[in-house]
Order: structure tokens, then C-alpha cells, then sequence
């Protein structure tokens, strides 16, 4: 980044020793002696500090800040005044102004404040730098998949995120619905306030309860202080309530209630808070089905599913089974710093022929697990968990418990020793591998 400053000002003495100072201290200097000058210099040169005079033959430097600031919007504007009045100064500051000094009076001031500008000026392409790449890791484009399936979904999302419809997801477990609402919610207007993802089936009811609303000191045992809930967290931004199912009917009322009037209680509180949220709700359930056995509210269900979404599962998008899959060997051989592999035929014959019934969850657990156990830059076939291999049926036991042990083994070494890890990437349960631990003696 450069560190330029640009100096607005009709009284070319005074500007050429104002940039023949700053200059010394090793910034770029750029003059101009109009507010039309300074603006035109501004649209063509990447400017991060600006010392304006207030009193311009073409402008009133006071307004000049927000003609800048829509020019470069992180560009920090220092105003200079010859006769400084404290109404000009608090309009400066209203209109953007980083400060605004005397001249004379404060000459010694202006050093020190080009660096305290500058530095502001670092940070705010520092925070445009990061939005731009929040946005590109949350933006629509990043769902993988050429499928006429799952472009139809992301149509579809692309269609509602400009609203701030209630969005209710469906699809099987894995099939990316919490990217879904991540990119429908950084595609809307509410992009730069929070997102907050709540997974219900996460707490029991009580516990839900007081994570969504909140509470007030003294509700139950334990509550010292007010608490903030998930709601209030997510004011004017977008809250995904995944396994929406799994909320008990309690608390769907409550929920209800949110949706209709924007307004919620407290746990332990007896006024009404009020929030402005957006809901994007997920399930893997059938919730008509749900309603109409009685578990799940009907009112709730037509309220959440006015704009509903189905995710495709990977069996219904096989096309896109080795984009994905490269997508994520890219990805993890990069995480653990190895270089480029590639996958054998009968590799990727097996990952576009197999159920795949936890979806692409399951198919990135499944690559990372490939990457970890390889030894060279080749992904073959060896490295699938013995599911894959129609033939598993008639090997040989103890090849592949020589085999399975290995695997445990080099796995239980990547996450250095933590069983919970090694048992998620292995795609069993913690007992199972603390089972083969024992068994395998390892």
C-alpha cells in the first residue's frame, strides 16, 4: 500500500512547505490548489491522507469531506483552518473529517497527525480487504456444482436473498445448508451486520430457551447478570436456526410470536424486547408431516416455509462429485503443506458410485482422510474405508485389519493423539475407536 498525501490548498507557499515537510518524512506528496483539482487528482491517483484547506476559491472545505469520502471512502481528511470555529469543526468531523486544526497554532500537530491518519487509512483497506474475501468465501458463487440441481437452489437463494423473506432450507444432513444461509444472508442488505447460526438440536429445551431470548439476572440459578440472547445478538442481522425439528412446541409459539411482531420476552423479564431479524430456518425433516402428526406447529410451519428451498442430495448430483472432491484435495493438501495429488481412476470411480448418505459433509471428511493417510502424491483406492470396495466382502480378514490398523494409526498421529478427531475423520463412532484401540493394541 502506499502512503500518499494530497494537499488542497490556494496558498502555493505555504503548500509547497507543507510537502517539502511531509515529504522529508518519506510520504508521497501530491499539491493541488482547488477543490476541483484535488478531486480530479483523487479519481486518478490512490490517495490515503488528505490536508484541505477550508477556504478554497471553488469550495468550502467543510463540504469538500464528503465529496472526497465518495471518491475514496477510506481516505482520511485532515481540514485546515486559518481562523478555526468550533460549528465548522463539528461539521467537519459530521461530514467525515479525521480532524480539523489551526493553522500556525498547531503546525507541530501535523506530523504526528499524518501518521495517525495514515495509519487509520492502513486499517480501512485492511477492513475493505476483509470484507471483499468474507464476501467471496459467503458469495453464491462459492457453492460448488455445475448440476441443473443445485443451480436451480442457488437461483433460487439468489432470488430471495435481496429480500428479508423468512427462508426455510430442506435437505438431508451434509447438504450445505448453513453455506446456503451464510450466502443469502452476504447477499443482502443486512451483509454487514451478524450473522449467527444456532443449531437446536444442539440444547435441550431450557437451555435453547434462554441462548435464543436471553435472560435477566436472577431468572434460575446461576443468572448473576443479564444475558444477552441470540436474537438480540443478531439485531438487523440474519439468524439460522438449523434442525428447526428438533424445537419444542413451547418454544416454537415463541418463536412464532417473534415472526409476527418482532417482539420477544426474556426468560425471567416481564417487558417485551424488540428486534429486527431475519430467519432462515433448516431441517431435514418433513414438517407438514410433523404438523400434521402434531409435533411440529402448523402456524410456524406456513409462517417459516413462505419461501422454502430444497437442497439437492450428492446422489442427485453425481456430476458435481469430482468437482467437489478435487475442490477439497486442493484444499487439505494445502492445509498440511504437501504438494499437488492427484486420484487414480479406481479412486474416483468409487466416490461417483458410492450413497453417499452424509452428503458433502461426508465426501470432505472423506478427502482430508485420503490426504492424511497418503504417503506419495497419489489418492488410491487403499485409502477409502472398506464401505467402498464392493469386493470388501471377499478379502482377506487380516489384510484388512493390517490395513485398518494403519490407518488408525497414521490418523491418530495427525491429530496427535486426540481420539475424537481421529474418530471424526475415520467415520466411526469414539467407542467404536477406542474399541479397535484395544482390540488392535495400538
Amino acid at each position: 500500500m502506499q502512503n500518499t498525501v494530497l494537499i488542497i490548498d490556494d496558498e502555493i507557499k505555504l503548500c509547497n512547505l507543507l510537502a517539502r515537510i511531509i515529504g522529508l518524512e518519506g510520504f508521497t506528496v501530491l499539491q493541488a490548489h482547488t477543490g476541483k483539482e484535488g478531486l480530479k487528482i483523487l479519481k486518478n491517483d490512490d490517495v490515503q491522507v488528505v490536508l484541505s484547506d477550508v477556504k478554497l476559491p471553488d469550495f468550502n472545505g467543510v463540504d469538500l469531506v464528503k465529496e472526497i469520502k465518495k471518491i475514496r471512502p477510506g481516505a482520511e481528511v485532515i481540514n485546515l483552518t486559518a481562523f478555526g470555529t468550533i460549528a465548522d469543526g463539528v461539521m467537519a468531523m459530521r461530514n467525515g473529517a479525521f480532524d480539523y486544526i489551526t493553522k500556525g497554532d498547531d503546525n507541530d500537530k501535523i506530523i504526528p497527525l499524518v501518521y495517525k491518519a495514515m495509519e487509520k487509512a492502513r486499517l480501512n483497506a485492511r477492513v475493505v480487504e476483509l470484507e471483499k474475501k468474507i464476501a467471496r468465501r459467503y458469495s453464491f458463487d462459492s457453492i460448488l456444482g455445475k448440476s441443473r440441481a443445485i443451480r436451480e437452489a442457488v437461483a433460487l437463494a439468489q432470488r430471495v436473498a435481496g429480500t428479508s423473506t423468512t427462508v426455510l432450507l430442506l435437505g438431508e444432513t451434509g447438504t450445505g445448508k448453513e453455506v446456503f444461509a451464510q450466502s443469502i444472508h452476504y447477499e443482502s442488505a443486512r451483509r454487514s451486520k451478524p450473522f449467527v447460526a444456532v443449531n437446536c438440536s444442539g440444547f435441550n429445551p431450557e437451555l435453547l430457551e434462554s441462548e435464543l431470548f436471553g435472560y435477566k439476572a436472577g431468572a434460575f440459578t446461576g443468572a448473576l447478570k443479564d444475558k444477552k440472547g441470540l436474537l438480540e445478538e443478531a439485531h438487523e442481522g440474519t439468524i439460522f436456526l438449523d434442525e428447526i425439528g428438533e424445537m419444542n412446541l413451547d418454544l416454537q409459539a415463541k418463536l412464532l410470536r417473534v415472526l409476527e411482531s418482532h417482539t420477544y420476552i426474556k426468560v425471567g423479564d416481564t417487558q417485551t424486547s424488540k428486534v429486527d431479524v431475519r430467519i432462515i430456518a433448516a431441517t431435514n425433516r418433513d414438517l407438514k408431516k410433523e404438523a400434521d402428526e402434531g409435533r411440529f406447529r402448523l402456524d410456524l410451519f406456513y409462517r417459516l416455509s413462505v419461501f422454502s428451498i430444497e437442497l439437492p442430495s450428492l446422489a442427485h448430483r453425481r456430476e458435481d462429485i469430482m468437482l467437489i472432491a478435487k475442490h477439497y484435495l486442493a484444499e487439505f493438501t494445502t492445509k498440511v503443506n504437501r504438494p499437488a495429488m492427484e486420484m487414480d481412476e479406481e479412486f474416483e470411480r468409487l466416490l461417483v458410485s458410492h450413497k453417499w448418505k452424509g452428503n458433502i459433509r461426508e465426501l470432505k471428511n472423506i478427502m482430508e482422510r485420503a490426504v492424511i493417510l497418503t504417503d506419495s502424491d497419489m489418492i488410491t483406492s487403499a485409502l477409502l474405508p472398506a464401505e467402498f470396495h464392493d469386493e470388501t466382502r471377499n478379502a482377506d480378514p487380516l489384510n484388512m485389519q493390517d490395513m485398518e490398523r494403519q490407518h488408525i494409526t497414521k490418523v491418530l498421529r495427525y491429530t496427535k493423539g486426540n481420539k475424537t478427531e481421529a474418530a471424526r475423520l475415520l467415520g466411526i463412532g469414539l467407542t467404536t475407536l477406542y474399541r479397535k484401540i484395544d482390540e488392535y493394541r495400538i
